[in-house]
């Protein structure tokens, strides 16, 4: 169990599943977080990372920090996804050795699966297919943080634990139009049509598509419930060479089901429109979450009341995405 007063860096406090775990940890009691923005702190500079850990000494590190995009901007930027994400999770996970710290959280991602993965997706599905080609350089930089982590367990005796999330949603989610992930661009695209009186709206794909998805919250509160596992609990319920665990809700809808969802949650009275020409991306991602509803964790928020949540947040914010 970590104790309250224990230091804790947080690397991407401001993204989407940072500002959640943020919010959680303080929540939580937890006193000693210690924060620093991308102008303060460049995780991709290697002597500014190693100087960052020297200084603080932190006795966990969590790594949420990420470039993150949907099916458009990894196809758009595939060089920048693979380079980001490896150097900020090699940096990180390194310095943090380096400097002495024995317990580390990293943040992977459901796309480390094959694409065409027996469903769902258990933890041992990972290394056995060939990845969805739209965003294999975001896979292969997911991968190689795992296998970081365990490696440095295996040579250097530290607990530093893995957590692939399905797919998140909530406050704080990047609303781009072309550069964000299917839940906010549908809001952004419904939310507009509606304020324009457009008759339809046309959205990627067949929506024959399935997929999972997770409130960012429940994200953070498992993120918390792992990290104060204890040793002998996580290495009893994970492998060496596949140490990380999966978590989701266990259930999974059609990209269609969810649009005409939040076409309801949006009030859009206009006609959806699917231009099949686009990719649908994979067929199908639902993520086997045996391990840690055996670990005592299970999500709490619902996908309609946490898309109805998302939407909040986005109308009191919309004025910040006007110019994207």
């Amino acid at each position: 169990m970590l104790t309250k007063t224990a230091k804790i860096y947080l690397a991407g406090h401001r993204g989407m599943v940072g500002s959640a775990l943020l919010k959680q940890l303080t929540a939580a009691g937890y006193q000693n977080l210690v924060i620093a923005s991308h102008a303060k702190l460049d995780l991709t500079d290697q002597a500014a990372v190693r100087d960052f850990m020297r200084q603080e000494q932190p006795e966990l590190v969590i790594i949420a920090a990420a470039k993150v995009g949907g099916i458009h901007a990894n196809n758009t930027y595939p060089a920048e996804f693979i380079y980001q994400n490896l150097m900020v999770e090699a940096n990180v996970i390194h310095q943090a050795w380096a400097a002495g710290c024995q317990r580390l959280l990293f943040l992977g991602s459901s796309c480390i699966y094959p694409k065409l993965a027996a469903q769902p997706m258990a933890e041992s599905a990972l290394g056995t297919g060939v990845l969805e080609a739209t965003n294999e350089p975001y896979a292969i930089a997911k991968i190689a943080g795992i296998k970081l982590c365990e490696s440095y367990n295996r040579q250097y005796g530290t607990d530093y634990r893995s957590v692939m999330p399905t797919n998140l949603y909530g406050q704080q989610d990047n609303f781009h139009l072309d550069n964000s992930h299917v839940i906010p661009a549908m809001i952004r695209k419904f939310h507009d049509a509606k304020t324009s009186q457009s008759a339809t709206v046309t959205l990627w794909g067949t929506g024959t598509a399935m997929r999972e998805f997770l409130h960012v919250d429940d994200m953070a509160a498992a993120c918390l419930h792992v990290i104060n596992l204890s040793s002998d609990v996580y290495q009893a319920s994970t492998e060496p060479m596949l140490s990380h665990l999966n978590v989701g809700t266990g259930t999974d809808v059609t990209i269609r089901e969810l649009a005409e969802t939040l076409q309801q949650v949006v009030g859009y009275q206009g006609d959806i429109i699917w231009d099949s020409t686009k990719p649908d991306g994979t067929p199908r991602k639902l993520m086997d979450n045996t391990k840690t509803k055996a670990l005592g964790w299970q999500p709490n928020i619902g996908l309609k009341a946490g898309l109805a949540d998302t939407y909040q947040w986005f109308v009191e914010h919309q004025h910040e995405f006007k110019a994207q």
